[in-house]
């Protein structure tokens, strides 16, 4: 029981002099006190590495050591030699009347949310994936908002990686815009995945340092614009960043600001496959993540301050891409790109003959003719140009074309031969998430580029015509009701992701569940927690992410009355979770390492025992 001081008897002087360390336990606290250098000290017995018992390590000038993977810790302070251990708590100690007390409550310096955020900031530096995780689960633990990890993760990622916009900060964002979809612990799991790539894409990386905007707000933005379209052009990095930083500096808004990188990402087809306007994409969605809320002066200039060093970090991957006009495949036997600059009237950089299509329509709504599905998966690339560039005098937006490209392409994700190579996976993937992010960037700006986009997306559709060759059954609506419970289908679902090869059995399942009438939340919270569960890469991380983003947008399409049919709508939302539960499947199961080390973090974050003490 303890004093009224909150200090309790351990033992006697004489019996922890002799022994060295003492073992206690108060309300379940362990506590090992040591003797050393003729003081007594205490500190928690758990190694805040891994939880090894610290009473079973060594003491010596003034250091104790654990004896697993020997992290070194002051013994008055608790302070670790190692950034990859972390502090261990120590206690105050007294002696009174030859009996030694400590006080297992006393106040810490920090609270949790402090800690947990210094040492999130040394995960990331030093690229410790059990550092990241035991402190994005601690933040959530405490209370703390997403979006404040995820804001420290983007400004170290733009900061520490020369190289710009990679992988890591993608699959950050990802995982933000995933987090309304998931299970309270899978939040944790998605933040933790989401930060220790960012970690791992910036590991040996220079920094970057960055160009200022020009001293001027003068500058027209339709001559910003051009000059940004300009340097991307001849892959001047610096003179760009110069021309995104002055659109920052200056309030453009979030509008003008995609309309400036949308059309530098347009102004060559499938610029890297695709991943450079999927970069520029999920920067802006990022952002939408950490900028909410900024209404004072000083959160409005640290709001611009990250923006600006957001979509500076898109430079780079623009400026670097490869270009799919000087690729065989966009040429020969069929010159696809000649096609493209008979609708935008030059090269394919040019956009009057768009420009001349949209102004014919302006004004008209329109409806999408039987077979226009069917155009866009054909074999005939004359034929889906036509198709597109009829629309547009038809009143057809780009948000509109962009949604029938994002289906055709989730459709051969969901057609996929599973005969074909594993590597094509990514083939139809690239085509997917890229058409996934011009639908996305549709609705972020009306841009007339990205018309472009649209019509790149249909080629590279076309280009994947062989993989469906031939093509995975979709089961139709109403096919798979086997008037089974929702649940157990669920449970039947899960068990493929642990099984090899269990690709179309994944996508019977999802259609399946869906018409038993199972709810598309739980559907998606399993699918999350699988992807999450495993060792997924960038390519499943994407897919599933844009997978939910097409079904919640086929849902809004529905609610407002704009997608047709019953049966058409049925096939809208289940097609994209068809195809990434069988992308999943292909990609399953893997060794689950990551996984291991969340489990170990929030085991001693908890305080559980992994060792016997």
């Amino acid at each position: 029981m303890a004093t009224t001081d909150d200090f309790e008897p351990i033992g006697s002087v004489e019996e922890i002099t002799e022994s060295g360390r003492e073992l206690t336990s108060i309300d379940g606290t362990p506590i090992a006190v040591f003797f050393h250098e003729g003081e007594f000290r205490a500190v928690n017995n758990r190694c805040p590495h891994m939880g090894f018992p610290l009473v079973e390590g060594t003491v010596d000038d003034g250091v104790l050591t654990c004896h697993w993977h020997h992290a070194r810790f002051e013994l008055s302070c608790g302070d670790t030699f190692d950034p990859w251990a972390d502090d261990v708590p120590t206690y105050p100690v007294e002696v009174r009347d030859g009996t030694v007390y400590v006080n297992p409550n006393p106040p810490r310096d920090l609270p949790p949310e402090e800690h947990w955020t210094a040492r999130l900031e040394t995960g990331l530096e030093e690229n410790v994936r059990l550092v990241v995780a035991k402190s994005t689960i601690g933040l959530l633990d405490a209370g703390v908002d997403y979006r404040e990890p995820v804001a420290t993760a983007l400004s170290f990622g733009t900061g520490y990686r020369e190289s710009g916009w990679g992988s890591g900060l993608t699959i950050l964002g990802c995982m933000a815009n995933l987090m309304d979809d998931l299970e309270p612990t899978d939040r944790k799991r998605a933040l933790y995945t989401g930060v220790r790539h960012v970690a791992d894409d910036c590991a040996g990386e220079p920094p970057n340092f960055d160009q200022p905007s020009f001293s001027t707000d003068e500058v027209a933005f339709d001559r910003l614009k051009t000059w940004f379209r300009d340097c991307i052009e001849v892959r001047d990095r610096d003179g760009a960043e110069r021309c995104l930083r002055t659109a920052v500096a200056t309030g453009r808004s979030e509008a003008e600001l995609a309309e400036l990188v949308f059309s530098a990402a347009t102004d060559h087809p499938y610029l890297s496959d695709g991943h450079v306007l999927d970069f520029a994409n999920t920067a802006f969605e990022t952002l939408e993540h950490v900028g909410g809320g900024a209404t004072t002066a000083d959160s409005r200039a640290a709001s611009e301050s990250v923006a600006g060093d957001a979509l500076a970090a898109l430079v780079e991957p623009l400026a670097s891409a490869t270009r799919s006009d000087e690729r065989s495949s966009w040429r020969q036997p069929v010159d696809l790109v000649a096609l493209l600059e008979d609708v935008y009237g030059g090269d394919v950089g040019e956009t009057s003959g768009l420009e001349e299509l949209v102004d014919e329509g302006a004004g008209t709504s329109w409806s999408r003719p039987d077979g226009f599905q069917s155009i866009l998966l054909e074999d005939d690339p004359e034929a889906i140009v036509d198709a597109l560039a009829t629309a547009v005098p038809e009143g057809a937006t780009s948000e509109e074309l962009a949604a029938e490209v994002a289906h055709a392409a989730a459709t051969r994700v969901a057609q996929f031969g599973t005969a074909n190579e594993f590597g094509d996976w990514n083939t139809v993937h690239h085509t997917f998430t890229y058409a996934n992010a011009v639908h996305v960037a549709t609705r972020r700006t009306d841009a007339i580029e990205l018309y472009r986009g649209v019509f790149d997306a249909a080629f590279s559709v076309y280009l994947d015509r062989f993989l469906n060759t031939p093509p995975a059954p979709i089961p139709e609506p109403g096919d798979e009701d086997s008037g089974r419970d929702p649940d157990r289908v669920l449970e039947d679902l899960r068990e493929t992701f642990d099984v090899d090869g269990e690709v179309n059995e994944a996508g019977r399942l999802v259609a399946e569940f869906l018409d038993c009438g199972g709810d598309p939340d739980s559907l998606k919270r399993t699918l999350g927690h699988a992807l999450l569960c495993e060792d997924a890469g960038f390519h499943t991380l994407q897919n599933v992410e844009a997978a939910f983003r097409q079904f919640d947008l086929a849902e809004a399409a529905a609610g407002s009355g704009d997608d047709g049919d019953d049966e058409m709508l049925e096939r809208r939302r289940s097609v994209p979770l068809v195809a990434t539960a069988r992308y999943l499947a292909a990609h399953t199961p893997t060794r689950r390492e990551a996984e291991q080390t969340f489990t170990i973090a929030a085991r001693l974050n908890r305080g559980e025992s992994i060792h016997e003490e």
